[in-house]
């Protein structure tokens, strides 16, 4: 099991790695430049990802549900701590940051937590999740005068919160099937809380990005809106 997840972590780690070089070739980032990292957990992401930039972290705003872990982030980098609420606009005024990143957030942005497991019908959860994804993405671009929002593609073969093969591709009762059963002998375990785009629901969610792909295996693994003022 440790050599899996061994390999898994390095997959993701060189993965992550790319799109931090993607980002920082993208945006132009000076001691003033105010950012948002939207679904932040504790900012060591965000934290890494500008280490090499010369922005100052009271510029720098974590923004989470987790109310422990921006507190957390705020104490160790000095960034401004933000506690969300699902589904709430964001408290912030129109444009008021030059630039939003959001990484493997977007995804998770679609019905309660406390109904993951009990919506078994593909259609309703999908079509509740997209709306909540319309909302979230009419934010980050009324917020932000540049963006990246980075989302795992519907249709890569591995999926990316379970490391489990073609589970993007089956309908909601076989997900939630297989989901319950790795939980219990699989290396990976999570919540069936995600809805995946692929490009063309990537790009309607954010008409005035250009839309890169992070390739593996010369197949589409992620998707990123990036939007550069």
């Amino acid at each position: 099991m440790n050599v899996i997840r061994n390999f898994f972590k390095s997959f993701s780690d060189e993965s992550r790695r790319r799109r931090a070089e993607i980002f920082r070739n993208s945006f132009k980032i000076g001691p003033d430049t105010k950012i948002l990292d939207l679904g932040s957990e504790d900012g060591s992401a965000i934290a890494s990802l500008l280490d090499t930039t010369s922005v100052r972290s009271e510029n720098v705003w974590i923004a989470d549900i987790d109310q422990n872990a921006v507190r957390t982030g705020a104490a160790r980098y000095g960034f401004n701590p933000v506690v969300l609420q699902e589904f709430e606009a964001l408290p912030f005024e129109n444009n008021f940051f030059d630039v939003v990143y959001c990484s493997s957030v977007i995804e998770h942005v679609t019905v309660p937590k406390s109904e993951v497991w009990r919506i078994r019908k593909t259609s309703e959860f999908r079509s509740r999740s997209l709306r909540s994804q319309t909302f979230f993405a009419n934010e980050i671009i009324r917020v932000g005068k540049s963006y990246f929002v980075q989302s795992p593609n519907r249709f890569f073969p591995i999926e990316s919160h379970t490391w489990l093969p073609f589970l993007g591709y089956f309908p909601r009762p076989f997900l939630i099937a297989a989901m319950r059963l790795a939980n219990i002998v699989w290396v990976k375990k999570s919540i069936p809380d995600f809805n995946l785009l692929n490009r063309a629901e990537m790009q309607k969610l954010f008409p005035d990005a250009r839309i890169e792909i992070e390739r593996r295996f010369g197949i589409a693994k992620s998707l990123m809106a990036i939007k550069i003022n």
